[in-house]
C-alpha cells in the first residue's frame, strides 16, 4: 500500500480521520513500507493521575498503522490489534513508527513502535489488517 504520490497527498486524505486530527496528530511521513505520525502531549490527553490516557497512545498507533496500510484506491481495517504499554513518556511529543511485517494479499501484518522525543520507549502495538479491496 502506501501508494499517495506525496505527503501532502496523504495528509489531505487523512485529514478526514477527525477524531485523530483534533486531537493533535500529524502525518510526519508515508511511503511504501513506513509511516510515521506524532503528537504532542496536551492536557486533553491526560488521565486522573495525570499521565498519558492509553487511548491517545492507542489512537497515535492506530493512525499510523491507517497511514502504512490504507490509501485512496485501497482499504485495510484492523481485524485484531493488540497494545503493550511499557512506560510513561517523559518527553512533551510522542511519536509513533509503522513497519510491516507481512503485506499479503488480503491481510497485514504492522509493528508500531511508540516512542517520545527523548527516545523513550512508550508502547508497541501490533496489527492484523484485512484488505477489504482482496475481495475483489
Amino acid at each position: 500500500m502506501g501508494l499517495f504520490n506525496s505527503l501532502e497527498q496523504a495528509r489531505a486524505y487523512f485529514s478526514q480521520d477527525k477524531f485523530a486530527t483534533e486531537n493533535g496528530i500529524i502525518l510526519d511521513e508515508v511511503g511504501p513500507d513506513r509511516a510515521v505520525a506524532s503528537m504532542m502531549i496536551g492536557p486533553r490527553h491526560k488521565n486522573a493521575w495525570g499521565g498519558v490516557m492509553g487511548g491517545a497512545i492507542f489512537t497515535l498507533a492506530d493512525f499510523a498503522f491507517a497511514a502504512l496500510t490504507n490509501d485512496e484506491k485501497h482499504v485495510t481495517v484492523a481485524q485484531q490489534v493488540s497494545i503493550n504499554y511499557l512506560s510513561q513518556p517523559k518527553g512533551k511529543k510522542l511519536i509513533a513508527k509503522a513497519q510491516y511485517r507481512k503485506d499479503g494479499r488480503s491481510s497485514a501484518v504492522a509493528i508500531v513502535d511508540i516512542v517520545d522525543e527523548l527516545g523513550k520507549e512508550v508502547a508497541i502495538f501490533t496489527a492484523l489488517g484485512f484488505k477489504l479491496d482482496a475481495r475483489k
